[in-house]
């Protein structure tokens, strides 16, 4: 995949707004707040979705998109991402030789940031049927319960306003490689996987740890990327959990007894 962006946006952009806050009696209080933003995503120009973000890695956003959500079979498809900053929001343009029927199907369609049917237009897209996993990696509890102590020190933005998730690529070993940041959980992400796809790395040589609950489109689109195992916070929805044994995946979440595997691939 080859091309970069005219208008690159900050790694992790400063906080642009500061609320004041009052709590009772209680001293005066100042909170950094995230920012959300607009971003269009067009391929070859043609327009697909606008979703929420947080305006930061939207290179490694636009990409992962595309991979997670079937736009093209894969990041060699990809030629090229250019982000635009403009007056309300950021124009990032794909440019791919060979886009999917779903990409072509997908035009205008807006997504808010909380929600993770993105460029869905039916019930047939809305859960797809998840890619199948082959990778398989042996990820101990006290594995996964050392990726989520270690979490918050990969995440500069949340520190600051504590309002934002964070996805984490991680080594079987459990050492946090590669992290990113949203508003939006399935943005961090795609986020996350967009990265390691434009640095040449492979999703399934590690695995996901997240910020968030696990919902079942955060499998679909781990799935998609032939990601092994998810660790998430919070449980599992039961649509989740469906399809991640559907896929072969491993889902792990943190309980207050410590980490519990579900949908273990032996």
């Amino acid at each position: 995949m080859a091309g970069s962006a005219l208008r690159r946006p900050p790694r992790f952009p400063r906080a642009q707004s500061v609320a004041d806050g009052r709590l009772g009696d209680a001293d005066a209080v100042r909170w950094h707040l995230a920012e959300e933003v607009p971003a269009a995503v067009t391929f070859n120009g043609e327009s697909s979705v606008v979703m929420m973000v947080t305006p930061a890695d939207l290179e490694d956003f636009a990409v992962g998109f595309a991979v997670t959500e079937g736009m093209v079979d894969g990041a060699p498809d990809i030629d090229g991402v250019e982000v635009l900053a403009t007056a309300n929001g950021y124009v990032i343009d794909l440019r791919a030789a060979r886009l999917t029927e779903r990409a072509a199907g997908s035009r205008a369609i807006a997504g808010r940031t909380g929600c993770g049917l993105c460029g869905v237009e039916s019930l047939e897209d809305a859960v797809r049927p998840a890619r199948k996993v082959t990778a398989r990696h042996a990820i101990a509890p006290d594995t996964v319960a050392r990726v989520f102590e270690a979490l918050p020190d990969f995440q500069p933005l949340n520190r600051l306003n504590h309002s934002v998730h964070a996805a984490a690529w991680c080594a079987p070993s459990g050492d946090i490689l590669l992290a990113r940041e949203d508003v939006g959980r399935h943005n961090a992400l795609d986020k996350l996987i967009g990265a390691l796809l434009r640095g040449g790395r492979d999703p399934a040589d590690g695995f996901v740890a997240m910020s968030s609950r696990c919902s079942f489109e955060l499998v679909q689109k781990a799935a998609a990327a032939g990601v092994p195992c998810l660790a998430t916070i919070s449980a599992p929805t039961t649509l989740a959990l469906s399809m991640a044994r559907e896929a072969g995946m491993t889902l792990a979440c943190r309980s207050p007894d410590g980490v519990v595997l579900f949908a273990e691939v032996r």
